[in-house]
């Protein structure tokens, strides 16, 4: 059984795997699978930022950033329109 963690995602309260990265995160809630250098493996644009305890997290450190319990996660999606 894997252990989980709670997490606030977007005033959320949410139980993660214990060894997600925000990468794992982002791709579970977007629903598109996300590779190392934080771009959709299928080239796809994401549109996405991530803070962390309102620290932003570049897009390039997703894979290596883990969660932590308890963190509060802000995943702001880019929408376009007028």
């Amino acid at each position: 059984m894997t252990s989980t963690i709670p997490l606030t995602v977007n005033a959320e309260d949410l139980a993660v795997p214990a060894d997600w990265t925000v990468r794992d995160l982002v791709a579970d809630r977007i629903g598109q699978e996300i590779g190392d250098d934080g771009r959709a493996v299928d080239g796809e644009a994401l549109g996405v930022a991530v803070a962390i305890d309102d620290a932003v997290v570049p897009r390039s450190r997703w894979a290596a950033t883990a969660l932590a319990g308890g963190a509060r996660c802000e995943i702001v999606t880019a929408v376009q329109g007028g």
